[in-house]
């Protein structure tokens, strides 16, 4: 779509996202226009572990057998048990819920088997790496449990001490074409990880490479010597940076204050309430009614209060012909056009027709602290000194970020 094609639409699509209502009665987080979202199932245990920050090529998660697989997009939840897969010129990034990172390299695919973070001593992060590498920054459970963060692979398992490494699987098909023996390597890039297999243990240090051969399918007990941990004389070719590493290198520099900042965060937030207390609907009403009350207001500061920074935005509109035209935003770019948006308009009036909320399995884990919630509202007013009506269908996915409830995904569909 030519960005040019609407300044003043998009304007107006933003408007009318709840937040922009104001305009065209664009709506937020997507259901129907977000099919990532929508059409999440029941997962192996519906925990989110993490959530997309960012993303290039087409990166899916599914079922662990395989199923109900999903084309991943900014701004979509990860959950435990699911099968991450990146094609082979794609990759993505995944914010932790513990303020970590996994940067999920071209052509990798892994599980994340096991992820708490509550800050207790059986917190822990475990992640199966089938195939390919990962960039991992540990967050804040690697204050609360070092040992129960690991990175397990085929052939080795990787423990952490406050790390920013690269553990990487190397298929039989990579090994011939990199003439590299087949395994998994360890690169570390600050802190230090150790490599096991069994009773044997290797530390590897900042700028070493940790390596265990892939298992012998022959019985032959002397061959288990070289299955042994090693640490190489230098970095293997294959490791290169990936797309977004440059912000990676700036991420890790000041992620152990980030993570132990919102861990103290977390610990002076009172605790989400249970699911057994979740009244979703009366939350989303509560929440849309703060939304309407800052546009009606033309309050921009407090409507961007009302949505994370990394909330992805999708706002579908008629055209003049009468055509559908979708428009993917930012949340600064929707704030833009929100305020734009606000300076030509005149005798705004809205109403809700009907407002519905779930918890379901999208919640975050067994608290009361993600909610879908959809919305039909009907707005007019003059933008521009023309008068204009409009019914939109919102759809929005809210999360309660330190004891604030937040847009984390919004969609907006003009009737």
């Amino acid at each position: 779509m030519d960005w040019s094609i609407n300044r003043a639409r998009i304007g107006a699509i933003a408007g009318s996202l709840g937040l922009c209502v104001m305009l065209m009665g664009v709506s937020i987080p997507g259901f129907a226009a977000s099919p990532s979202v929508a059409t999440v199932t029941a997962t192996e245990t519906s925990h989110r572990f993490a959530t997309v920050w960012r993303i290039r090529g087409d990166v899916s998660a599914s079922r662990s057998n395989g199923s109900n697989e999903r084309k991943l997009r900014e701004g979509d939840p990860v959950f435990v048990g699911e099968r991450v897969r990146a094609a082979p010129m794609a990759e993505a990034v995944l914010k932790t819920d513990d303020a970590g990172v996994v940067a999920i390299r071209p052509g990798t695919e892994f599980i994340a088997e096991r992820f708490a973070a509550e800050d207790k001593p059986t917190d822990g992060l475990t992640l199966r790496l089938v195939t390919g590498s990962l960039r991992v920054i540990s967050g804040w459970i690697a204050k609360t449990n070092q040992s129960g963060h690991n990175v397990v692979t085929a052939s080795a398992t990787i423990g952490i001490r406050g790390t920013d490494h690269e553990p990487y699987v190397l298929s039989t098909e990579l090994a011939k074409a990199t003439s590299n023996p087949e395994g998994t390597y360890d690169k570390v890039n600050r802190g230090g990880t150790t490599i096991k297999v069994g009773d044997n243990k290797l530390d590897i240090d900042p700028g070493k490479v940790g390596f265990v051969r892939a298992a012998s399918k022959s019985k032959d007990r002397a061959l288990l010597t070289i299955l042994l941990p090693v640490l190489l004389d230098k970095v293997p070719s294959f490791y290169v940076p990936g797309e977004f590493d440059a912000e990676l290198d700036r991420y890790a520099q000041t992620s152990d204050q980030d993570s132990l900042r919102q861990l103290e965060q977390k610990r002076k937030t009172p605790s989400a309430p249970p699911l057994s207390e979740c009244a979703p609907v009366s939350i989303a009403k509560t929440w849309l009614g703060q939304l309407d009350g800052a546009i009606v207001k033309r309050d921009s500061a407090a409507i961007v209060a009302m949505f994370a920074p990394d909330t992805s935005v999708r706002a579908t509109v008629r055209d003049k012909d009468g055509k559908m035209t979708s428009v993917d935003l930012s949340r600064d770019e929707m704030v833009q056009s929100t305020i734009a948006a606000m300076k030509g308009l005149k005798d705004f009036k809205q109403r809700r027709i009907w407002t519905d909320a779930t918890l379901g399995e999208l919640s975050a884990g067994a608290a009361c602290d993600r909610i879908n919630l959809r919305s039909v509202v009907v707005e007019q007013g003059k933008q521009s000194g023309k008068p204009y009506r409009f019914e939109s269908l919102e759809e929005y996915v809210i999360e309660l970020r330190a004891g604030k409830w937040v847009a984390v995904k919004a969609n907006t569909t003009q009737q």
